[in-house]
């Protein structure tokens, strides 16, 4: 059971750097085949995929926030504790993820 609490928290984690790197690059390269600046563009889009990299980590849906309720409801605070720390581990690899882009472009 710890295993995969622990697999499950490093993958969200990496689920959302990916997710953040990966449309900063291709976003970057479309800005540059339309001829926008694509350091500014690529900033721009790591911002503004913080919040879908987290949602994607996590499962995509409403499913962790409702088991998270489910399970306050129900007296089962360890396991909103660890649905908790799912959703912060989402965050952190999505805020890692704008810090290197913005570190790596100098922004």
């Amino acid at each position: 059971m710890e295993q995969e609490f622990w697999a499950t928290t490093i993958l969200d984690f990496l689920i959302a750097l990916g997710v953040v790197l990966g449309g900063v690059i291709l976003g970057g390269i479309g800005a540059f085949i339309t001829d926008e600046y694509p350091m500014f563009r690529m900033v721009r889009l790591a911002e503004q995929l913080k919040i879908w990299a987290m949602v994607a980590a996590i499962g995509g849906t409403f499913d962790t926030i409702k088991n998270f309720e489910i399970t306050i409801m129900g007296g089962q605070l360890n396991l909103a504790f660890q649905q908790l720390i799912f959703i912060i581990s989402a965050f952190l690899g999505a805020h890692a993820g704008t810090l290197l882009v913005r570190w790596l472009i100098q922004g």
